[in-house]
């Protein structure tokens, strides 16, 4: 990919003769922009993207601005010189012949047979759209002069431009979307560095005060969901009677300002129905596993007190995302290449319809020494796409699959390498006589460093088990894009099987390596020993499993989402200027939602970041919790390497541990 692929091909477009637009140190540096000489003969503008419109198309350095034709423009060069000057621009490069018969100018396309106004989208020269009283305009005209000598009307355009309203309103969007991000950069990552604060404050915190932070964690997301029931109702009932406000949504249909769909009281109704239901939920679940609750709470102090003496461990994400990072940018850069591996492809254009060699394959370079031009007057040599007939090309597909497996499978590892470097750090602290007298010094270093140097191929091997399930995923979600539209509810039938049977898979092998990962870190057994004592070690535990690790991931998730809503319910009565002491300072958006968003997202994943060592903690002293009484039975020759409040809540009633 690195020896045959350009990834000048994506950020420039081509002309007719294969050279880029904007490309510096170039002729056409000054040129970003790609014209076409008769937008008629294009049929959409996804034609237009792909470089496939039969019709001359060359690089611009501004889109035309008005409306006139060839045989006006040649008429009155004599008198009206900037005239042929401006409509030169549009011609071929070198041309300035206005005495050459239009006949023989509109043949050989050296000009345009029109212009008409047009704005740049995508670098490219699309029409000017606008619609006036319901009525398709471009630049307030209705019809316009084809150059040759017919009047048409805009609406013709339609099809050479299908769609092209809302690629324009979509842009808009974007352009907008845009805007507010230049504006509000610098409070997001405010918000972003808020949630961080937030987050580390809470995993000090509990190693004091655990249950406490978790039953405020636990009634504060009730109290955020209250707040937003009572905000809905009142939306809802403020907007009785006002004129508009009892339509619904499929009577207004798509509207790119969801602000719209805000004045509606249906969209109220249907936000304090989801959030109330999310509500019963949550409190039923806290009814039924209040007694489980208590004990994962006790599991968590422990959690904590070991990431306390270890607090290093906090900032080990930031390693994981960097590797991710470099994983993700190898493929990107690849895939780019690949994609950009072709090679100009050119096709004979000609004018006219019965030429038989119209769309074969040419060489620019020769085609003026063949019998093409005599057979068609007017025919020309012009680039079409990038490709090529070699096996290379031909495989290209194959090699993309190649790419993204490399990448699912570095990737896994990087996560696999985080998660044997965490489950040794933590269980070097459970496995210490004395706490933290006999904690090994740098204990993530060293775990780190163990991982590296001994567990790589183990965990190279997991990654690549869990990779290869990944790429099935993968193709069946590609065969399943392609098929559709197909009738055969058979065929739909077995891939949503299969989607699903695969599916099922992944999760399961992700829970089997994470706690293979621990097995590893902790006996230093390859990764299929280290699997299968893991899982018949789950499975002689299998009510604790359930119990605490299950009940455990759900708090702190709770946990997350208190986080992302307490950062997220301050970033939207700072963005929307509620609050009257920064009213001030709050930026003037076109649509709130995009820097709140962005911070509630942020803020999550940053939790997450965080709140994901904390897990690992807990599964790692749980496992070594387990494989603890089985070891040992409590007495003097075999004592319990746990504490003893530990071994109160889960363990059995005698106890004779180490000093701790």
């Amino acid at each position: 990919a690195w020896v045959h692929g350009d990834p000048r091909k994506v950020i420039y477009p081509t002309d007719s003769y294969g050279q880029f637009c904007g490309q510096k140190d170039t002729l056409n540096e000054n040129k970003t922009i790609l014209f076409y000489f008769n937008i008629l003969k294009c049929a959409s503008p996804v034609v237009l993207i792909n470089l496939q419109c039969p019709t001359t198309q060359l690089c611009v350095s501004k889109c035309p601005d008005r409306f006139a034709t060839y045989i006006d423009v040649q008429a009155s060069y004599r008198y009206k010189p900037d005239q042929w000057n401006y409509f030169r621009q549009f011609c071929k490069p070198g041309f300035n012949n206005p005495r050459k018969s239009v006949a023989q100018v509109l043949r050989d396309e050296d000009c345009p047979s029109m212009i008409i106004p047009s704005r740049p989208f995508l670098k490219r020269c699309f029409p000017d759209f606008s619609t006036k009283n319901g009525v398709l305009t471009v630049a307030n005209q209705t019809t316009f002069k084809d150059g040759r000598g017919k009047t048409r009307n805009v609406t013709d355009l339609r099809e050479a431009a299908n769609g092209i309203n809302n690629v324009l309103d979509a842009r808009s969007v974007g352009m907008k979307i845009f805007e507010d991000y230049a504006i509000s950069w610098y409070w997001i990552l405010i918000g972003l560095f808020i949630a961080m604060i937030v987050s580390l404050l809470f995993l000090v915190l509990l190693r004091f005060t655990a249950g406490v932070l978790f039953w405020i964690f636990i009634f504060g997301v009730i109290g955020i969901i209250g707040y937003g029931i009572w905000h809905c109702y009142w939306e809802y009932d403020h907007l009785k009677g006002i004129p508009g406000s009892d339509l619904t949504v499929y009577d207004i249909g798509f509207q790119t300002d969801f602000r719209v769909y805000l004045q509606l009281r249906q969209t109220w109704l249907a936000f304090m129905i989801i959030l109330c239901a999310v509500e019963v939920i949550i409190i039923l679940m806290l009814i039924f596993l209040r007694n489980r609750i208590r004990i994962a709470i006790a599991l968590l102090k422990e959690g904590s007190r070991a990431i306390g003496y270890i607090m290093s461990t906090l900032f080990y994400p930031i390693v994981t995302f960097i590797l991710i990072a470099i994983c993700i940018s190898y493929w990107a850069v690849t895939a780019v290449f690949l994609a950009t591996s072709g090679e100009p492809v050119y096709k004979v254009m000609a004018n006219q319809t019965l030429c038989k060699y119209a769309n074969l394959t040419c060489d620019p370079e020769t085609f003026n020494t063949t019998n093409v031009t005599k057979l068609c007057p007017g025919a020309q040599c012009t680039f079409a796409f990038y490709g090529g007939e070699s096996l290379y090309h031909k495989y290209i597909f194959i090699f993309q699959l190649a790419n993204a497996f490399v990448f699912l499978w570095l990737v896994n590892f990087a996560i696999a390498l985080g998660q044997c470097t965490l489950a040794g750090a933590f269980a070097s602290y459970y496995w210490a006589s004395r706490k933290p007298a006999d904690i090994p010094l740098w204990p993530l270093f060293s775990s780190f460093g163990r991982a590296i140097r001994y567990h790589t191929g183990s965990l190279a091997f997991g990654a690549l088990i869990l990779a290869i399930v990944q790429l099935i995923r993968v193709i069946l979600e590609y065969l399943d894009h392609k098929l559709k539209g197909t009738q055969n509810s058979f065929t739909r039938f077995l891939l949503c099987c299969l989607k699903c049977c695969f599916w099922c898979l992944e999760k399961f092998l992700k829970f089997i390596n994470r706690n293979a990962y621990i097995m590893i870190a902790i006996y230093g057994k390859n990764f299929c020993s280290s699997a299968k004592e893991a899982f018949f070690l789950l499975m002689r535990n299998v009510v604790r499993v359930a119990v605490l690790d299950k009940v455990t991931d759900f708090l702190l998730f709770l946990g997350k989402i208190l986080v992302a809503g307490g950062v997220g319910v301050l970033a939207f009565f700072f963005f929307t200027q509620r609050i009257p002491v920064f009213a001030q300072e709050a930026p003037t958006l076109n649509y709130y939602w995009v820097p709140l968003l962005t911070v509630i997202i942020g803020s999550y994943l940053v939790a997450h970041g965080f709140f994901s060592v904390y897990a690992m903690c807990v599964d790692t002293l749980f496992l070594c919790f387990c494989e603890d009484l089985e070891r040992n039975d409590g007495s003097t020759a075999k004592p319990y390497f746990m504490s003893a409040s530990l071994h109160r809540i889960l363990g059995k009633k005698e106890l004779s541990p180490k000093k701790a």
